[in-house]
């Protein structure tokens, strides 16, 4: 449930406000409102912390040299001394990239040349010897003219590099030089002494290689330092934001406000008294930001990992569906992952592990929630006899032969076809058209919209409910879209199923079920425009329907494309089912042979591997999916809330 909260005001005298503070943290029971501080000191802190964390990242990175060797702890000045050589060292090493960069493409520039002694060519150019390096292509080189005294250096790839004698040290190109001739300049170093810095660059890189990674011992203690700054940010942001009264009066005073659970109040007014505070407390509005606190049992909290994972929070104001959604999610992944022997896996890691936290006395909130979706896992295979995607064949030829008997006939793999092997088995089932069989497949169909019905049905009863407990006649609208949704599931199990199946004439025992169906939706619909925007007035909602009629036409549209939306779970189990299955193929095609058992082996494990990962990410994007979009729209939720952070000596992460 979403924990009652109050919003409260604490007023105290200026000259206390940093002991009263102190006092507020240590409590760990008030939610502030979002305040922005300044100043001096808080900038510092910051700038600090931001050393901090590009220290943490980059010493992040690395392992320290010599396994074995625990982490150094050390003061903070130490480590923030030690984060800011790093930061010194990461820096250094930047500017000896870019030298030998630079270098290094003067050295390619002037390789064809060999080596360029600087000192040689000023000596020339005391002797009154000066010369100029050019280029030319091979076959323009016979176009330099007799008046100039040149001396050929190289002929290489068809390019003839020389030097030209002029009589003074200037470089201007002289006239009648051919425009093919391209002068190369002269380097701002020897080439021997550019070659030498680039190695006395690369030495001194391992130099700061090696000192950054003893470094790295003080990686712990970074980022311990940091987390400590960080209270030391929010304190000094609330200290400093905290609006005053700016009177310069020995009693002036401060003051903020925040939010408490209702349970907590009385403990908030027993330390503002024995601290001198003014105290406020009041419901909050509806245009208040009040952050979300969730109460639930230890089974259902197991979905917080999750929610936590997804940043998932509902707002204040809307609906706990953590029940829910386990109940629903744990259903989702067994069906998305679908292979009874993955779920074994998963369940034996997972249960492995939670034996050992225990025997430690550690508790693992996703190890818990692990198990569980593998249990839901094992459950399935059960239910279709999917194991490691053998076929009912195989699991006999293997001795396995039970598990096609301890199953579900109208969901399983087992039943799928007739004694023959190819022949689709098929059902007639009380509320199918009569004479009109039901196959593995279109069952698995059904169950999965059956799953859409009950699920979307929670949310407008949920709807139903509370507006029933606000006295609103909102609620006659919730149970038209109940009834729509009722209705409309038969319309999707006719277009999506099978017509022959579910005819939109279909009698069963002299019910029209049918028409029923097209009763729901007509009736629901006209229900719901009717009272979706009821707020005391009936012609008021009316016209309000009138005005975004567009949006309700597609209401309707949306309430089947939701229902059709669970397909998934089949399809994409299946898809599952089919990779299972190629791994199994390929390997069967490639064994026989001793000498192939290790890649049969590799390949087994490899397949299945990636098959599981890839469900894996299936149940995030489309288990998910189905509890905060399509259920959550139906229970008109936005996910739109904060988690309930007091201001406290804990850091949070």
């Amino acid at each position: 449930m979403i924990v009652k909260m109050k919003k409260v005001s604490l007023v105290i005298l200026n000259k206390d406000k940093e002991a009263a503070l102190k006092t507020l943290r240590q409590s760990g029971i008030v939610h502030l409102e979002n305040i922005e501080g300044t100043g001096e000191k808080l900038a510092t802190v910051k700038a600090t912390s931001s050393k901090l964390v590009e220290a943490e990242s980059l010493l992040g990175s690395l392992k320290p040299a010599k396994k074995g060797l625990n982490q150094v702890q050390c003061s903070n000045e130490e480590a923030l001394k030690k984060a800011e050589r790093a930061l010194e060292i990461t820096e250094q090493k930047k500017t000896l990239f870019e030298r030998i960069a630079n270098d290094t493409s003067e050295i390619d520039r002037l390789a064809a040349w060999g080596s360029i002694n600087l000192e040689d060519i000023k000596y020339l150019s005391e002797k009154g010897v000066n010369f100029v390096m050019y280029e030319i292509p091979s076959e323009k080189y016979s176009l330099i003219g007799e008046d100039f005294q040149t001396v050929t250096v190289n002929k290489e790839k068809g390019t003839t590099r020389f030097l030209l004698i002029t009589e003074s040290d200037d470089a201007e190109r002289p006239e009648g030089l051919p425009p093919d001739a391209y002068q190369v300049i002269l380097p701002e170093d020897s080439t021997d002494v550019i070659s030498e810095r680039i190695v006395e660059a690369k030495a001194e890189i391992n130099k700061l290689d090696k000192e950054f990674a003893e470094l790295a011992y003080y990686h712990s203690a970074i980022k311990n330092y940091n987390k400590l700054l960080q209270k030391d940010i929010e304190f000094e942001n609330v200290f400093s934001g905290m609006e005053t009264d700016n009177s310069d009066a020995l009693n002036s005073l401060s003051w903020l406000t925040g939010y408490v659970p209702v349970d907590e109040l009385d403990n908030l007014k027993k330390v503002a008294a024995e601290n001198n505070w003014a105290i406020a407390s009041d419901d909050p509005s509806e245009e208040d930001m009040v952050p979300t606190k969730l109460k639930n049992n230890k089974f259902v909290s197991l979905i917080y990992p999750l929610t936590d994972f997804l940043g998932t929070v509902p707002g204040y104001h809307e609906y706990d569906i953590s029940g829910w959604f386990l109940f629903f999610f744990t259903i989702f992944f067994g069906m998305i992952f679908g292979d009874g022997g993955y779920g074994l896996l998963v369940t034996l890691l997972s249960g492995i592990m939670l034996i050992k936290n225990a025997a430690k006395k550690k508790s693992s909130p996703v190890l818990g929630l692990v198990f569980l979706v593998g249990l839901a896992t094992v459950a399935w295979g059960f239910v279709t006899c999917t194991w490691f995607g053998l076929t009912p064949a195989q699991l006999e030829a293997y001795g396995l032969g039970f598990l096609n008997k301890i199953t579900v006939p109208l969901l399983s793999n087992s039943y799928k076809y007739l004694p023959d092997g190819e022949t689709l088995r098929t059902w007639s089932l009380p509320w199918t058209a009569p004479g009109v069989g039901v196959t593995v497949d279109q069952n698995l169909q059904i169950f999965c919209f059956s799953l859409a019905l009950l699920q979307l049905s929670v949310a407008h009863i949920k709807g139903i409910f509370r507006n029933i407990g606000d006295k609103s006649l909102k609620f006659i609208a919730d149970f038209g879209s109940l009834a729509q949704l009722i209705g409309m599931f038969y319309v999707v199990l006719s277009m999506v199923v099978s017509s022959e199946i579910f005819p939109l004439d279909l009698v069963v025992n002299g019910i029209p079920v049918a028409q029923i169906a097209l009763y729901c939706v007509i009736g629901g619909f006209a229900l719901s425009f009717i009272f979706a925007n009821y707020e005391g007035n009936l012609i008021k909602s009316i016209m309000e329907s009138v005005k975004n009629i567009i949006s309700v036409l597609l209401g309707v549209v949306n309430v089947f494309s939701d229902i059709v939306s669970y397909i998934r779970l089949w399809a994409v189990g299946l898809a599952g089912a089919a990779i299972s299955n190629t791994v199994n193929t390929m390997a069967g095609d490639i064994g026989g042979h001793a000498i192939m058992f290790v890649a049969v082996v590799a390949l087994l494990v490899f397949g299945h591997g990636l098959n599981m990962i890839l469900n894996l990410l299936s149940v995030i994007v489309h288990g998910v999916r189905l509890n905060t979009l399509e259920f959550s729209t139906h229970l008109g939720m936005s996910w739109s809330g904060f988690k309930y952070e007091p201001f406290s000596e804990t850091v949070k992460k």
